[in-house]
């Protein structure tokens, strides 16, 4: 059964649809010392440069001193209420000896690089920092998701891709939700919009929301040659690495796989398994990733007929999968006790070390794949016969077998008969050989055959007249 808060937490889960934001972590601020080449904010002493040819937006948070300042042809300063720059004569006492503090070039990044971004399922999670863990395509805004760029905060993406639009459910740009098309579509044509947005491809807003409570696709599958392409992948040292739906590099850990039918709630389920689980001292280091996915399915596990949506979670821990495959096991038997109730048909792993789950689901369904095999057979030659029957088809001829006394009758004629010499040479055929054909060559009067052989009789001369002797 299940206790109270975990039934008070589905029934306030129930209906709600898979929605996820995504926030972009780089930015253009002026007091982000990252974005500076020598580590460190400007002070009164230094130098601030910016490059001539670079198009920056640069927001500002509160007021700096400067020595002097050498901006760019194009760009913006978004200034905070209260912020501004101010010139100080001499040496800044508060900050030693000045510098050339350059800005760095923010223009390199992309969109679909999927470090770029952090995952939350709500905005307080996103402001409380507790970031979910997804598969490098779902770490990139999903056609279904929220978009947010931080309230204080500027910034420079690339947008290209193969696609001529990027869509999503909204953006929020400097505190500000854009959820219609033709108002951000007017932002974009502003100057910071310009700044802020720049790549092949366009933006866009207005996409409408997960409707499905059990989840949905993603959508960047298009993009997986883009996304992995910005992704170095670490080497792995378990025994089996595993290479889950939507990831580009094989990793130690666990893939659950999980069969529901429509009482299934994809957000529901994520937090059952943080308060039941993660929570649990021994698996605080793990990380977990929950998506719908689209598993092919092959008839005898050979013939793809068809896909099946199922959920995956991925499980991953820094000890090669060992406590990754813990976690897996503890999640099988929660389904096999509340899994009616959760809306959970079925449930299997596999893990990194190798071992997996029982796989009678598996081979249950490879049964059901042979004896559908069976029928398909079955029905086929119903139908030939059928066929031929109705004289549509024609019944195929079997060539014939020669009988024994046939082939024993041949072997002795061929035994029997001479050999073939091609044609007869009268000059060196011996009479036996010669073919019993009355009076053909014995009663003709000017052939004659003799033990030496065939001789013919020249008319021209007689042998009562004329003998040669040699």
């Amino acid at each position: 059964m299940l206790k109270t808060p975990d039934v008070l937490l589905l029934f306030c889960l129930v209906g709600a649809a898979e929605a996820l934001y995504k926030q972009w972590i780089p930015d253009t601020n002026y007091e982000n010392k990252t974005n500076w080449d020598k580590g460190a904010i400007p002070c009164g002493s230094d130098t601030v440069q910016f490059s001539a040819q670079r198009k920056v937006s640069v927001f500002v948070e509160t007021t700096h001193a400067v020595q002097e300042m050498r901006l760019p042809v194009d760009g913006e300063f978004i200034l905070n209420s209260g912020a501004g720059f101010y010139v100080v004569s001499g040496q800044d006492p508060d900050c030693g000896a000045g510098v050339t503090a350059q800005f760095k070039d923010p223009a390199s990044l992309q969109w679909f690089n999927p470090a770029l971004w952090q995952t939350a399922a709500t905005l307080n999670d996103l402001h409380d920092e507790n970031f979910l863990f997804s598969v490098h395509e779902e770490s990139v805004p999903c056609q279904y998701d929220d978009v947010v760029f931080k309230a204080l905060s500027s910034f420079s993406v690339d947008t290209s891709s193969s696609q001529s639009s990027i869509p999503v459910k909204s953006v929020s740009v400097l505190g500000k939700m854009f959820g219609s098309t033709s108002e951000f579509s007017q932002y974009l044509s502003s100057r910071s919009g310009q700044l802020q947005f720049h790549g092949s491809s366009a933006v866009t807003v207005g996409h409408a929301g997960c409707g499905d409570p059990s989840g949905c696709e993603c959508g960047n599958s298009m993009n997986n040659q883009k996304i992995c392409g910005t992704v170095t992948c670490e080497s792995v040292s378990c025994k089996k690495p595993l290479l889950p739906v939507g990831h580009c590099c094989e990793v130690c850990g666990a893939i659950v796989t999980i069969k529901y039918d429509t009482g299934f709630n994809l957000q529901a389920y994520r937090e059952r398994i943080r308060q039941i689980f993660l929570v649990q001292p021994q698996y605080k280091s793990i990380q977990l990733g929950m998506s719908k996915v689209f598993n092919s399915q092959r008839l005898m596990e050979i013939i793809p007929f068809g896909t099946t949506p199922e959920i995956q979670v991925v499980l991953l821990d820094q000890e090669k999968g060992a406590q990754a495959e813990t976690l897996a096991r503890d999640i099988l038997k929660d389904v096999r006790s509340h899994g009616t109730t959760i809306g959970i048909v079925e449930a299997e792993f596999q893990a990194s070390s190798g071992s997996s789950s029982s796989q009678s689901g598996s081979s249950a369904g490879m049964v059901v794949g042979v004896v559908f095999g069976v029928l398909i057979i079955i029905t086929f030659a119903v139908v030939v016969v059928v066929l031929i029957r109705k004289g549509v088809v024609k019944k195929p001829r079997m060539p014939s077998m020669p009988s024994l006394r046939s082939t024993k009758k041949n072997n002795d004629f061929a035994l029997s008969d001479p050999l073939d010499h091609g044609f007869d040479n009268p000059m060196f055929d011996k009479p036996s050989m010669l073919p019993d054909i009355p009076d053909l060559y014995s009663t003709n009067n000017s052939l004659y055959v003799t033990q030496t052989g065939v001789h013919f009789v020249n008319p021209v001369y007689d042998d009562n007249e004329t003998a040669f002797n040699a």
